[in-house]
C-alpha cells in the first residue's frame, strides 16, 4: 500500500503539540500498519482452518491491539494514526479505537473514594467494567457500550456514550492497559486486560523528554482547551507562562511522574513492540 495518509490527514490526527509529520508515517507507521496487517490476516487464517477442521461455523473474533504509554507521550496519536491506516488496509475496514479515560471513575466517586489527586492510577478506574467491556467484545456481541469522557469537563459524560459494534479490530489505548493481573482474594489468578490482547505496543520515550512535552503541552491548553469556560482546568488558562510552566511541573512530579515509575513504566516488558 502507498501512503495513505496526506497532510490533511496528518493535521487532523496529531495530538496538541504533537510533531507528527507525514515523513514520519511513511518511515514509522506505514510499515507498523502493515506489520499489524499481517497479523491480523495470519489470525483469520487461523481461525478458518480451525473452524474447518472442527466442522464448526463460528464468527471470527475481534483483533485487539493494546497500546500503552504515559501521559503526553504521544500514544493517543499514534492510536488514532494506526485507526486510520489500518481501515484502509483490505480486510479490516471497521475499526474502532476505544480508550481507558471512560472506564475512570466520575469525580464524584474520585472524591468520595479520595482519589482526585491519583486520576490516572489504576486505583481510579472502574477495572471489572473495562475487563467486561473488552471481553464482551472478544466475544463477538453485537454491540457493546461505554461511558463518554469529555477532556473539557475532565468528567464522564452522564447519558452519552460509545458504542462499538463487532469491529474487526479494536484498538485499546491507556496508561495501565498493559499492567498484569491483580491476585485474587480466593489466592486464584485474576484476569488481566492484556490477556484479551492480540498485539500490543508500548510508546517509550526518557521521562525528561516526556516532562518537557507534559509542559508544552500544558502552555498550549491555556488557550485551547483551558480557555473554555466549561473546562475543569478553566481556572489555568490566565496563568503566566511562568505561572503555567511552575503549575505544570507541580503536576507532573506529584501525580504523572510517580504513576508512570510506579505503575506504567514497569509494563513496559509485556509489550513486544516499544
Amino acid at each position: 500500500m502507498e501512503q495513505p495518509l496526506n497532510e490533511e490527514d496528518v493535521l487532523r490526527l496529531r495530538g496538541l503539540g504533537d510533531p507528527l509529520d507525514i515523513n514520519e508515517v511513511r518511515d514509522v507507521y506505514l510499515p507498523l500498519s502493515r506489520l499489524l496487517h499481517l497479523y491480523v490476516e495470519a489470525a483469520g487464517q487461523l481461525h478458518a482452518a480451525t473452524t474447518t477442521f472442527l466442522g464448526e461455523q463460528t464468527q471470527r473474533t475481534p483483533f485487539v491491539i493494546g497500546v500503552a504509554g504515559s501521559v503526553a507521550v504521544g500514544k493517543s496519536t499514534i492510536a488514532r494514526v494506526l485507526r486510520e491506516m489500518l481501515r484502509r488496509w483490505p480486510g479490516t475496514p471497521n475499526v474502532e479505537l476505544i480508550t481507558t479515560d471512560g472506564f475512570l471513575y466520575p469525580l464524584a466517586e474520585l472524591k468520595r473514594r479520595q482519589l482526585l489527586d491519583r486520576k490516572g492510577f489504576p486505583e481510579s478506574y472502574d477495572r471489572r467494567a473495562l475487563l467486561r467491556f473488552v471481553s464482551e467484545i472478544k466475544g463477538g456481541a453485537e454491540e457493546v457500550r461505554a461511558p463518554w469522557y469529555s477532556h473539557v469537563t475532565y468528567d464522564i459524560v452522564p447519558g452519552k456514550e460509545v458504542v462499538v459494534r463487532r469491529p474487526d479490530v479494536l484498538i485499546v489505548e491507556g496508561l495501565n492497559v498493559l499492567a498484569p493481573a491483580r491476585p485474587r482474594h480466593d489466592g486464584r489468578q485474576g484476569l488481566a486486560l492484556s490477556d484479551f490482547f492480540d498485539f500490543s505496543i508500548y510508546v517509550d520515550a526518557k521521562t525528561s523528554y516526556i516532562e518537557e512535552w507534559y509542559v508544552d503541552r500544558f502552555r498550549k491548553l491555556r488557550s485551547t482547551a483551558f480557555a473554555q469556560p466549561e473546562s475543569y482546568f478553566h481556572r489555568y488558562a490566565t496563568l503566566s507562562d511562568d505561572e503555567a510552566e511552575s503549575t505544570a511541573r507541580d503536576i507532573w512530579k506529584r501525580i504523572n511522574e510517580p504513576n508512570l515509575e510506579e505503575n506504567v513504566l514497569p509494563t513496559r516488558g509485556r509489550a513486544p513492540w516499544c
